[in-house]
């Protein structure tokens, strides 16, 4: 469109575009249709497009919000084309999944794996670095499974499709506090102080030698390992 082509008062470029009136019922039936048709696709991907997405699955659903917008809104394109689209979104995903199943090291290119970021109550720093998952980020996840400090874990994993998997000792065992220091949460009976064990603020590792360089993560800033009832 050219410049002086624009105008502020031209409503009926503002509300229609270029289209007549009559395109926005049009709209409408291609809008129903291509619907339809993506929640077929939707449905034939599997329960898995609805619950936590791996890559090639957010990959599909970036895909279909793209595929889906032209063949509704524009008036020079038919629907057909967004529709054999969609069918090849599925087949791509489809025969990705099943060239997955058949293949453990195209599983792990196209998928993801697993990292670990918690083995025995300390925090392995380099995996999280690898997966960029920042300490907080790990806490709020831990809190949010009533765990309040590190002691408590015997493993949690990042999975493939981005969810943690958390796992805890029958018995705690002394660690470090993942609550915010000043916030007093708990009494002085609740929270006990290990004074024979140091935990590292960085990693969580605890140990009762006399050491001053963490053997874990490197780092020499430590705390009292705690234990709360």
């Amino acid at each position: 469109m050219k410049p002086w082509q624009i105008k502020l008062g031209d409503w009926q470029r503002i509300l229609f575009g270029d289209a007549p009136p009559e395109f926005m019922l049009e709209v409408v039936l291609r809008t129903l249709a291509v619907y339809l048709c993506m929640l077929l696709v939707v449905r034939w991907l599997g329960k898995r497009m609805s619950g936590q997405l791996t890559l090639t699955e957010m990959a599909v659903m970036l895909t279909l919000g793209a595929i889906v917008s032209v063949p509704m809104q524009t008036p020079d394109r038919g629907i057909s084309q967004g529709i054999l689209i969609l069918v090849c979104a599925l087949l791509f995903q489809r025969g990705t999944s099943y060239w997955g199943s058949k293949d453990e090291k195209f599983e792990k290119l196209s998928q993801g794996k697993l990292s670990l970021m918690v083995k025995d109550g300390v925090m392995d720093i380099g995996e999280m670095e690898k997966a960029r998952i920042s300490r907080q980020q790990l806490y709020a996840e831990l809190r949010s499974h009533n765990i309040r400090q590190l002691g408590e874990v015997e493993r949690v994993y990042l999975e493939a499709g981005g969810f943690f998997s958390t796992f805890k000792f029958s018995e705690p065992r002394p660690g470090m506090l993942i609550f915010p220091e000043k916030d007093c949460v708990w009494s002085e009976q609740e929270v006990k102080k290990q004074d024979s064990l140091k935990t590292c603020r960085s990693c969580g590792f605890t140990t009762a030698k006399a050491i001053d360089t963490c053997t874990n993560c490197k780092a020499n800033d430590w705390t009292y390992a705690l234990m709360i009832s």
